[in-house]
């Protein structure tokens, strides 16, 4: 018998491989192709579905153990993002997949971990627009599509890594300033999306984010201004990111010229 591609065979890149391990690599890359052909989408994203079993017939090669346990450490590590709520029945708890594009982004280009407490990169406050910052990974890390018999092209695949851009910011955005906007609003998703146009990236957002949130998060007249409209609105965002993270601005600071003497007790 000859071993040597007379079947579809299954792709890895090696630099994945290298960073996520190679079984994870290949599940991710799999999962990269079965999400091209997808015609299932809710709020927004693609989604596939597949049990234990189902996956087990695409990787005879290993236990249902050993899938189960490279799903979850992707699931943990956040490169997979999994539910069961797109079920007709409650009943059904057969698990949708996706895969976080701005994440894999990030690790192709040996970024830090998105799943680690955001800071202001280096250029905050300096963004250049002129040099068109990107969080697409190079050329030689992209994930390319397995070579197999059913491959389909999707026009709309260019859209899905925006598209995860706009879910990580606005999450951001409801963790750090206790909020609950929807990624999937219209307005929303243009102002995000004319941002990123201008050469910002996820970082800036999270700058902005953070910058305001600890001026405004405990002032009630100014805590509304915490919404998308605001915070990425043209004529504002450059002049956040400018800023200098400074303290709440109700912060309540003692006159300079009040002498307060504790030794003396209190008047009753």
């Amino acid at each position: 018998m000859n071993l040597l591609i007379n079947e579809p065979p299954l792709q890895v890149l090696p630099s994945l491989a290298t960073k996520v391990g190679l079984n994870e690599a290949i599940v991710l890359q799999q999962l990269h192709y079965k999400l091209l052909i997808s015609a299932h989408v809710y709020d927004g994203h693609k989604w596939v579905f597949n049990s234990y079993q189902h996956w087990k017939k695409e990787f005879p090669f290993w236990s249902e153990k050993t899938i189960r346990r490279t799903i979850r450490k992707l699931e943990e590590n956040g490169y997979i993002i999994s539910t069961d709520q797109y079920n007709k029945y409650k009943i059904d708890k057969t698990k949708w997949y996706r895969l976080n594009y701005t994440k894999l982004g990030y690790i192709t280009m040996g970024q830090h971990d998105l799943s680690s407490e955001s800071k202001c990169p280096d250029t905050c406050g300096q963004h250049d627009p002129t040099q068109g910052d990107k969080l697409t990974s190079s050329s030689e890390d992209t994930l390319t599509a397995p070579i197999t018999k059913d491959i389909k092209s999707n026009k709309n695949n260019n859209n899905v890594e925006q598209l995860d851009i706009v879910h990580e910011i606005i999450a951001y955005l409801n963790k750090t300033a206790q909020k609950n906007f929807k990624a999937t609003t219209a307005a929303t998703k243009r102002l995000i999306h004319a941002r990123l146009k201008d050469g910002y990236t996820l970082e800036h957002f999270k700058c902005v984010i953070d910058t305001k949130v600890k001026q405004w998060l405990h002032n009630p007249d100014m805590n509304k201004y915490l919404r998308p409209d605001t915070l990425f609105n043209a004529t504002k965002f450059e002049s956040y990111l400018n800023e200098k993270q400074s303290v709440p601005t109700n912060q309540t600071h003692l006159p300079e010229s009040l002498d307060l003497d504790f030794s003396k007790g209190e008047d009753l």
